[in-house]
């Protein structure tokens, strides 16, 4: 839950549109945006912790590509102490490469939440 001192982030608005689209039983659409959150919260993870390596190999390729996304994971979950993060990438990965049914979708989407949380909590403890 967001504190009045916390920024909404994009992945907070991805995350609520995705739900949306559970909620109308899009899981295409919302399977999309839900993988969506979790990039978005990787990046903001790799800026918010100036994880440099990362951050030019993003620059040097013009793109976050699933390499330098998965470098970044590995990097924060390092920093953060918080191994778990693997877990909740890999199920966003999974959100938007497998053709999962209704209640999987769901699940994952939860983990999918937690690195939203996560990478939240990180960019709100910066800022103050």
């Amino acid at each position: 839950m967001l504190k009045k001192t916390d920024v909404l982030t994009a992945s907070d608005v991805l995350l609520e549109e995705a739900d949306q689209l559970l909620e109308k039983g899009d899981t295409v659409q919302a399977s999309e945006k839900y993988y969506k959150a979790a990039e978005e919260a990787v990046k903001l993870l790799a800026k918010t912790l100036k994880l440099t390596s990362v951050l030019n190999k993003a620059e040097k390729n013009g793109e976050w590509d699933l390499r330098v996304l998965h470098e970044a994971v590995n990097e924060a979950s390092q920093v953060l102490n918080n191994p778990e993060l693997f877990e909740y990438w890999e199920s966003a990965v999974a959100v938007l490469t497998a053709n999962l049914s209704m209640a999987v979708l769901k699940k994952e989407a939860e983990n999918v939440r937690k690195l939203v949380k996560i990478s939240d909590k990180v960019a709100n403890t910066k800022m103050a």
